[in-house]
C-alpha cells in the first residue's frame, strides 16, 4: 500500500436465517456512514438470506470467500440463536474471524453466538434482557449495560441498542468527532413515547406480556446452550 492510499477499515457482519432485521440494519447503517470502511455481509453461500421480519438480504461473500483480514466481527441476534450456537460451520467461521479481530461484537442474543464460537469466555457481555443469564453457559460474565466493553469485546443489549452500539464503535474506528457527526446525521435523538423498553422501567403487566411471549425462545435457547456445554 503507498503512502497515499488511505487505511481502510475492514468489517465482516454475519448474515444468517432469521435474524432480527434491526439487530444488523442499525449498526450497518451507522458504521457505513464511515469514511475508508468496507462492511462485508457474510452467510454460509451467495443466497439470499431472510430476517425475522421478512426483509431478504443478499450477502456480499460467503464464508470460504473471508480469506482476508477483518478489523471487526458482528453478530446480531435472532429468533433462532438456537440453532445458530449448535451450527459447527457457523461457530468455526467465527472462531477463525473473530480470533484475529481488533474488536470482537455482537448486539442483541448474537453474544450467545460469539460465546459459542468461544469468544466469549471469561468477558463481561450484554445480551437482550431475555437472555443474558445464559451467557453463563459459555462462561461468559453477565452484565445488564446497553453497551458492555470488556477490552476487545463490544456487546450491545437488545436490539434497539444497535444504533448506540454502533456509534460506540464508530467513535473507536474514526474518532469521536466522526461519530457526533453521523449520531446527528441519523437524527438520533430517541424518545420512547412510553419508556418501558427495559424491565426496569416497564409496569408489571407489560413485563409479564414481553416475558411469556419470549419464553418459548428462550427454553429454545436455554436446551440449545445445555446441549452445547455437555458436548
Amino acid at each position: 500500500m503507498s503512502d497515499n492510499q488511505p487505511c481502510v477499515t475492514r468489517i465482516a457482519m454475519l448474515l444468517y436465517p432469521q435474524f432480527t432485521t434491526l439487530d444488523l440494519i442499525g449498526p450497518h447503517q451507522v458504521l457505513t456512514c464511515l469514511p475508508d470502511t468496507q462492511v462485508d455481509l457474510f452467510a454460509k453461500s451467495s443466497e439470499a438470506v431472510t430476517a425475522d421480519s421478512g426483509v431478504c438480504l443478499l450477502p456480499d461473500k460467503s464464508f470460504d470467500q473471508a480469506g482476508e483480514h477483518y478489523d471487526v466481527l458482528f453478530v446480531p441476534g435472532a429468533v433462532s440463536t438456537h440453532l445458530i450456537v449448535e451450527d459447527g460451520e457457523t461457530l468455526s467461521f467465527l472462531a477463525a474471524v473473530g480470533g484475529n479481530a481488533r474488536y470482537v461484537t455482537s448486539v442483541c442474543t448474537g453474544s450467545l453466538v460469539l460465546a459459542a464460537a468461544g469468544l466469549l469466555a471469561g468477558y463481561r457481555a450484554s445480551s437482550h434482557w431475555a437472555f443474558r443469564d445464559l451467557l453463563t453457559v459459555y462462561g461468559a460474565i453477565p452484565e445488564s449495560g446497553r453497551i458492555v466493553v470488556d477490552r476487545n469485546r463490544i456487546t450491545g443489549g437488545g436490539v434497539t441498542a444497535g444504533v448506540d452500539f454502533g456509534l460506540h464503535l464508530a467513535a473507536l474506528l474514526a474518532g469521536e468527532d466522526t461519530a457526533k457527526m453521523v449520531e446527528l446525521l441519523l437524527e438520533y435523538d430517541p424518545d420512547p413515547p412510553f419508556n418501558v423498553g427495559h424491565p426496569s422501567r416497564a409496569d408489571a403487566k407489560t413485563l409479564l406480556s414481553a416475558t411469556e411471549r419470549l419464553a418459548p425462545l428462550v427454553k429454545l435457547m436455554r436446551d440449545a446452550s445445555e446441549r452445547g456445554f455437555r458436548d
